[in-house]
């Protein structure tokens, strides 16, 4: 059973920028796709960005050139990067991990690909 648990989020106004962290337990992290996504009231949980084995990564067209997704294996940890955040970035943003795997090496877009979930962190932009 792996346990993730998120941190980072807060206020901040539009244009400003926000680091997510996202740490996991056990030790197979190394070899566990991990990805973030994001919920907004009354929204559904939407895709943001991904994290293969080797770092190999994907987003969202929404965040491309403003988020950055990294891991640090060392640390057993996933961090999302946010710049020039804007009104509509307000969520909850969620980290994901996907049951580990020797044989891919695949970034993953769906909820349904992740096994394990953290808690949720709340990111708020003013604008």
């Amino acid at each position: 059973q792996v346990q993730l648990v998120e941190s980072g989020g807060g206020l901040v106004q539009a244009g400003g920028s926000l680091r997510l962290s996202c740490a996991a337990s056990g030790d197979t992290f190394s070899r566990s796709p991990m990805g973030w996504f994001r919920q907004a009231p009354g929204k559904e949980r939407e895709f943001v960005a991904a994290i293969s084995r080797s770092g190999r990564t994907y987003y969202v067209d929404s965040v491309k050139g403003r988020f950055t997704i990294s891991r640090d294996n060392a640390k057993n940890t996933v961090y999302l990067q946010m710049n020039s955040l804007r009104p509509e970035d307000t969520a909850v943003y969620y980290c994901a991990a996907k049951a580990a795997s020797y044989y891919s090496d695949y970034t993953y877009t769906r909820t349904y690909d992740y096994d394990y979930w953290g808690q949720g962190t709340q990111v708020t932009v003013s604008s």
